[in-house]
């Protein structure tokens, strides 16, 4: 067998090398990507490129021989004629580009250690007709409810994540936060490092740690005790929220991951909500979707005489 030279495919389009090789030979390690990248096997229009190169359409990548092991068979959840009717009504929007799901609080978005049902292992349920199940864009941690994109196909998906990495997409945020933060509004500037399964605050000694900001609003407060923050991340690091309400002083109702003790007479869950995310639709003009509160939220809202103003039907807007 010899090298042989592939184009790239319209719908494949600001995909990183890895990935794309992957999707040509299932099965494949990223420890065999590197190596054939390493070595200049793998080469993009006749030059070297690394696992992380952005590919455009039309573009020639020469692979070698390549005997990649059998694909992972993908894990699936059989729902109930029950169940898919209730996944159903948790969207928010449709088109032939992409899905908006409401996404409840305790649905992982993808499988892992002791983790058998998850929203990836349901999206065959959610073809509705299209020939290519959804594909994940973006995550949300698995005690965090609301706005989850879908997109329908690859070249929706390819569109999506450059929006995703170019921070072209608004995502705002809800949370219950214990006590009160001084102020009405910031910003907060703080890296991340990763420890084990959670994320911590980057000392200055660490210079290759990730940079997070995310800017704060207080909506209400019940005294010093709880306050409702809006928060808008403009990075999309792991657990960022949750750190930097931890490091202002005011942990996430409900987070004892970052040192939020149980507080009594309100429910346990995470009070944390993905409310809204707007962004350019790839079809162009622009997309918003906004989420209602869940329902242990929406209890303790009551609880402390908070209102929040429903959800605004999603809305496409031309140019």
């Amino acid at each position: 067998m010899s090298a042989e030279l592939r184009a790239v495919a319209p719908a494949d389009g600001e995909l990183r090398l890895d990935r794309w090789l992957r999707r040509q030979f299932p099965g494949l390690g990223q420890g065999a990507i590197e190596k054939f990248c390493r070595t200049g096997q793998v080469r993009v229009d006749g030059r070297r490129a690394s696992p992380a190169t952005r590919l455009s359409p039309g573009q020639s990548v020469r692979v070698p021989p390549i005997e990649a092991a059998p694909p992972p068979a993908r894990q699936t959840v059989a729902l109930d004629p029950h169940e898919q009717k209730e996944l159903l009504a948790r969207l928010l929007y449709r088109d032939e580009w992409l899905l908006a799901l409401d996404k409840p609080a305790g649905l992982a978005v993808q499988g892992g250690k002791g983790i058998a049902r998850h929203l990836d292992a349901m999206l065959d349920h959610l073809r509705l007709g299209a020939e290519e199940r959804p594909r994940l864009v973006h995550r949300l941690d698995r005690e965090t409810s609301g706005v989850l994109l879908l997109a329908r196909g690859a070249a929706a998906a390819a569109r999506l994540a450059a929006l995703f990495r170019g921070r072209e997409v608004e995502k705002t945020y809800w949370a219950l936060v214990i006590g009160r933060p001084e102020g009405q509004e910031g910003r907060i500037r703080l890296p991340l490092a990763r420890e084990g399964g959670r994320s911590r605050v980057a000392g200055p000694e660490e210079p290759l740690a990730a940079g997070a900001v995310t800017e704060w609003r207080l909506l209400e407060a019940a005294g010093r005790r709880l306050s409702w923050l809006e928060l808008r991340p403009l990075t999309g690091r792991t657990h960022q929220l949750r750190v930097h309400c931890a490091a202002l002083g005011t942990p996430i109702l409900g987070d004892a991951l970052y040192g939020a003790a149980p507080m009594e007479g309100f429910a346990s869950g995470l009070h944390l909500h993905a409310r809204r995310l707007a962004l350019p639709h790839p079809q162009g003009g622009r997309l918003a979707v906004e989420a209602g509160l869940p329902p242990h939220l929406r209890e303790s809202f009551h609880r402390l005489g908070f209102t929040a103003p429903p959800a605004v039907p999603a809305r496409h807007a031309p140019r």
